[in-house]
């Protein structure tokens, strides 16, 4: 889909900008998914796998997962699949062998649409319906009251202080039992420092502080806020986030406009917040609310805005004065930063249509034949790229030349009178398109965030959910491919050995399903240097399609 709008002479000739807008072929006879998004019933209890082939016997710990798992209370069914109740996994993995378990976040959300049987909470694409209890007159008016956001926190598994919590974009998080999966207390973003909301996808520095982005909005406008939470031990009986603090605030550059962020970069020194020309619309909220219609509608894509990085100082929170955009793209998920002599380099997942996130609804989802081909091949083909930012660009600088000098990119970062203009390179090669790009990017972590590295994973995307598991070598740009047809893996975490000696020693985990047959799933190991399968545990039990985990080393 080309948006003439986002076109920006500094970029590209606009003949080389069409044809830089690249996308997956056509897709047709898709197979039905519908079954990867049913409700499923929870395991409380661990219970065992049977295990093909040969899981490491270093391998100690849990892969945790998250994601939606119940889809409907009573008559009344959720709109939206990121409405979905939260369904916690584990895989706990010890001496080569596995056990699972799953238990449902016991939110306030979930506790009160169970006991009235019926969806009593609003969520990010469902309006709740009225008591049908109320008279006519409260009935009315509850319409104009500001529904309070929802702690069904099913995007990922974060750490605050050493401790668990399963977190989504609201101002609520929970504390979890990672052993057990046990619901512990509720925690509200506000009660410690004075933001709406938080993401779910936070960074860590090897100190084991923790970083992430919020907002605000009041009489002084919006803003977004990049705070802190310091280090801890991980033995707090009760939620603790104390001592946290808010190191920068941006002001919006559109206060009645903010735009919608899912996570952020960070290197060794700086963080970078990435306003996207995805908008919310707070006044179209309001309406939406009285109309009795859903918040997933209030976001608009704008091609015709700039996208903006704004880069502060991760220890000082001083924000660099340079104004560094690029044409529109919107990125769900950033693969890694770092520095390089006086440079910032940043690899993140871009597309060039941002109307993507409110179309996962349940109708598409559960779509077959030409509905579902036609809802696939009207989704945006995510892609990697890279985009380098000189970080001491002078006054003096001439304009409409290159400021990049780094052998080994072809991004480049072109002075103008308003500011450092970006074009990307591309971190791929045609070869990609055919697995449908990719997403959910994952990097080792532990060893490479923020430092110079050379490979990540993700998942291809050759249909609506990840259908592939990639390794991108980015020396040549180079694919190493895991896909079955019928099997959809979910997002990869890498594992390092511990006596890795070279980046990608160790291993990739994934979660694996299928629409075709009920009670096969299976937790899916490759060894992350060839890229081939070790072993699987395969589990007699239904697992829908989730979101994010992440891996917790235990001695």
């Amino acid at each position: 889909k080309l948006e003439i709008a986002s076109y920006d002479p500094f970029k590209l000739p606009l003949f080389l900008y069409i044809l830089s807008n690249k996308k997956r072929p056509s897709a047709s006879g898709l197979e039905f998914i519908g079954p990867l998004v049913s409700s499923v019933e929870e395991t409380p209890y661990p219970i065992s796998t049977v295990i093909k082939g040969e899981i490491p016997s270093w391998i100690t710990g849990s892969f945790l997962r998250n994601g939606p798992g119940r889809f409907e209370f009573g008559e009344s069914k959720f709109n939206h699949w990121f409405d979905g109740m939260a369904l916690m996994h584990r895989f706990h993995i010890k001496d080569g062998q596995v056990t699972y378990s799953s238990c449902f976040l016991r939110s306030d959300s979930y506790v009160q649409n169970a006991e009235k049987n019926r969806i009593v909470v609003s969520e990010f694409g469902t309006l709740a319906t009225p008591d049908p209890c109320k008279n006519i007159f409260a009935w009315f008016f509850s319409r104009f009251q500001i529904p309070k956001a929802t702690d069904n926190a099913g995007v990922s598994f974060v750490k605050y202080k050493g401790d668990f919590y399963v977190s989504t974009e609201t101002n609520f998080m929970r504390k979890i039992d990672s052993v057990s999966l046990e619901t512990k207390e509720k925690v509200d973003w506000s009660e410690y420092i004075a933001i709406n909301a938080a993401t779910a996808h936070p960074h860590y520095d090897r100190d084991g502080a923790t970083y992430n982005l919020g907002n605000s909005y009041g009489r002084n406008g919006f803003f977004y806020h990049i705070l802190r939470v310091p280090p801890g031990d991980g033995k707090n009986d009760v939620a603790d986030l104390s001592g946290a603090e808010i190191l920068c605030s941006i002001p919006a550059s559109d206060p009645r406009k903010p735009s919608y962020y899912h996570s952020f970069v960070m290197s060794e020194n700086y963080i970078v917040f990435i306003e996207q020309p995805i908008k919310l619309d707070p006044l179209k909220f309001m309406l939406y609310r009285v109309a009795g219609k859903s918040f997933h509608k209030v976001m608009s894509w704008n091609p015709e805005l700039e996208t903006i990085f704004h880069v502060a100082d991760r220890h000082t929170g001083q924000l660099i004065k340079t104004k560094y955009y690029s044409s529109a793209m919107f990125t769900l998920h950033q693969i890694n930063a770092y520095e390089d002599n006086g440079y910032l380099i940043m690899d993140m997942c871009c597309g060039d249509d941002g109307t993507v996130i409110g179309d996962f609804t349940m109708e598409n989802l559960q779509a077959s034949g030409e509905e579902l081909d036609k809802f696939f091949n009207s989704l945006c083909t995510n892609l990697p790229r890279r985009y380098v930012l000189p970080l001491d660009v002078k006054e003096d600088e001439p304009n409409d030349h290159n400021l990049i000098n780094l052998p080994y990119t072809t991004a480049t970062a072109v002075k103008t009178v308003t500011g450092v203009f970006l074009s990307h390179e591309d971190l791929y090669n045609d070869d990609l398109l055919q697995y449908g790009g990719l997403e959910f990017p994952q990097i080792n972590y532990t060893y490479y965030n923020a430092r110079p590295y050379r490979y990540f994973y993700a998942c291809g995307f050759g249909h609506v959910f990840g259908d592939s598991l990639l390794k991108m070598d980015l020396e040549g740009k180079k694919l190493k491919v895991w896909r079955h047809a019928g099997l959809f893996p979910s997002e990869p975490v890498f594992v390092p050995a511990p006596d890795a000696k070279d980046e990608d020693d160790g291993v990739v985990m994934s979660v694996v399903i299928t629409p075709r047959e009920k009670k096969s799933s299976f937790l899916l190991v490759l060894d992350a240097k060839t890229f081939t399968e070790l072993g699987r545990a395969e589990v007699p039990v239904d697992i829908p399609y989730g979101t994010h985990g992440l891996f917790n080393e235990m001695s």
